[in-house]
């Protein structure tokens, strides 16, 4: 099933005169204005990877000054992306309703606050409180950044605007647990938590200041509920009611749940990776600095960075390619195509690379071996992820906050419980086995995208969510 006809194409292979005609809503911002957007959202989305990141390298200094176990400290950073994952659900919900700006003007206050709450903890269960509420605020980010993507970008250009958008996110694993790492080592993890906080508020600053509203005219619930005479202009300032889990209902579509599992399992890979680090890489080199261990993590977050960007340029490339070649017809499963050998190569071959080599390198060459799979491994496992979120927006753009978020929460879910178990099998059948069974469940993801990529159109027919044309 192509959600695009036959006719004369342009010079993306469109052939549609009608989408070509919505264009227009693509237009309502300059290209610099555009750019300026992308940045705040980036810098939005950059912010729950740096507060999962930099506190990884400090769970062995906060245990301590707790009294407490690597284990148990390590339940934090599970519990944050359980309720992260929540969160990207309720706020993108929200999104769609209220629209895009207003959800960042509430969401940045919460997260600040959870810092300042953090920063201040004096106890284990004070600190799973706060990094709830923190992890609640910074929950959309991501969600609704994409969505803004999908407001601003046609299709041809949305892939590689993801990729930037991404790529932008993505400095935060890089460089997160090195500042971690540094601030716990050499003044304290509350250091990086109130950093935070000023964070925050010059976030709400810039938001409020210069980031507009993006959400297609007459698009947003509120303007669907005056419009129709639901509420005048006083009820319209109260609170809404909106169910937040109605965009479950997306996952009845094959295509997406399919997906979003294959996506779950090679995100599992990178925290296998990370969150253990100074158990494994760092036990077995006999690293214990703080900081040395946060550079570690370099690798893997340069490696997203990388791929982000080229794998959204790429992915567009396809789109474009092949709908030319079919004489305008646009099938959106085209743009997974340049994901597929992430998930059957790169990703499961990394993340046994390091199994591999800390079980039986040692020294420097062990270390290099290291880091070199982590590289690959965040190469890898962006090349899937970024493609998958641009093919989300596509197939179902009227609804691109609720269907990132819903996505993103179940990833979000199977990743918490996968990483809550990480240290607990590490310790009852070793890293290379663990490292193995992660291998063993990405490839059966990539079994699932080659489906989707060959009978993508037979199984969008058997469910309709609402597919979208381009536009």
């Amino acid at each position: 099933m192509s959600l695009l006809s036959d006719g004369e194409a342009d010079a993306y292979g469109t052939t549609d005169a009608h989408v070509r005609q919505e264009d227009a809503v693509y237009q309502r911002f300059s290209p610099a204005r555009k750019r300026g957007i992308v940045t705040i959202v980036s810098a939005t989305g950059l912010v729950p990877f740096f507060v999962s990141g930099s506190f990884v390298p400090s769970i062995p200094e906060v245990a301590r000054e707790f009294d407490s176990t690597g284990p148990v400290i390590n339940l934090a950073v599970s519990l944050s992306l359980l309720v992260g994952s929540l969160g990207t659900v309720v706020w993108a919900t929200y999104a769609g309703f209220y629209g895009r700006r207003p959800i960042y003007l509430t969401s940045i206050p919460i997260f600040a606050l959870g810092a300042l709450g953090v920063t201040f903890a004096r106890s284990v269960p004070q600190l799973m409180v706060w990094r709830v509420v923190q992890a609640f605020g910074v929950g959309g980010s991501l969600s609704v950044g994409a969505a803004v993507i999908g407001d601003i970008y046609r299709l041809e250009e949305r892939g590689q605007a993801m990729g930037a958008f991404f790529g932008c996110c993505l400095i935060g694993p890089a460089i997160s647990p090195l500042a971690g790492g540094l601030a716990a080592h050499y003044a304290s993890w509350r250091f990086m938590q109130f950093a935070f906080v000023i964070v925050g508020l010059s976030l709400l600053a810039c938001t409020y200041s210069w980031l507009p509203e993006t959400s297609h005219p007459h698009a947003r619930g509120i303007d669907k509920l005056r419009e129709g005479g639901g509420c005048d202009a006083k009820e319209a300032r109260r609170v809404v009611w909106v169910n937040p889990f109605r965009g479950v209902a997306l996952l009845k579509s094959p295509n997406v749940l399919g997906l979003c599992l294959v996506g779950s399992t090679v995100l599992i890979t990178d925290f296998v990776l990370l969150i253990p680090l100074s158990y494994t890489i760092g036990a077995r080199y006999g690293i214990t600095n703080e900081a040395v261990i946060g550079a570690l993590f370099l690798p893997s977050g340069f490696g997203n960075m990388i791929g982000a960007p080229l794998f959204g340029r790429i992915s567009d490339r396809i789109i474009v390619n092949l709908r030319r070649r079919r004489g305008g017809v646009w099938l959106p499963e085209d743009r997974l195509r340049g994901a597929f050998l992430s998930t059957l190569l790169l990703v499961p071959t990394s993340v046994l690379l390091c199994g591999l080599a800390t079980r039986y390198v040692g020294g420097p060459a062990g270390i290099t071996l290291n880091l070199v799979g982590l590289l690959m491994n965040g190469i890898g496992v962006v090349g899937v992820l970024t493609p998958s979120s641009t093919y989300y927006v596509d197939i179902a753009h009227t609804q691109s906050a609720e269907i990132i978020a819903v996505t993103s929460a179940v990833r979000g879910t199977l990743v918490a419980l996968a990483t809550a178990a990480v240290l607990p099998l590490i310790n009852a059948i070793g890293f290379l086995q663990t490292t193995a069974i992660s291998a063993a469940l990405v490839w059966l993801g990539a079994g699932g995208m080659w489906m989707i990529i060959r009978y993508g159109d037979r199984m969008r027919a058997w469910v309709d969510i609402g597919y979208t044309t381009p536009g």
